[in-house]
């Protein structure tokens, strides 16, 4: 598997992952929230991209200036598994 199809599962699951926000993805892969929503929609079946915009849109989690709360977790509990070169 090359890294540009590990980093495209990687933003895949971040993006599903209700805490963590798009800010999130930005740091790690400097891609922006309209670049992800272009992933998903490029990735995902149209049912699952519809389902997951739906979920998205308007969830203070995904957007760190709406979230109620300075500090939580900015790593999944897998996130070890997916190491930066």
């Amino acid at each position: 598997m090359d890294k540009k199809s590990i980093d495209t599962d990687r933003i895949i699951q971040m993006a599903w992952e209700d805490r963590t926000p798009f800010d999130a993805i930005k740091a790690q892969f400097g891609v922006s929230e309209s670049q992800v929503i272009k992933i998903m929609r490029s990735e995902l079946k149209s049912s699952s991209f519809k389902l997951w915009r739906k979920r998205v849109t308007g969830r203070k989690t995904k957007h760190s200036a709406t979230r109620s709360f300075e500090k939580g977790r900015f790593k999944s509990y897998d996130q070890n598994k997916y190491k930066q070169d």
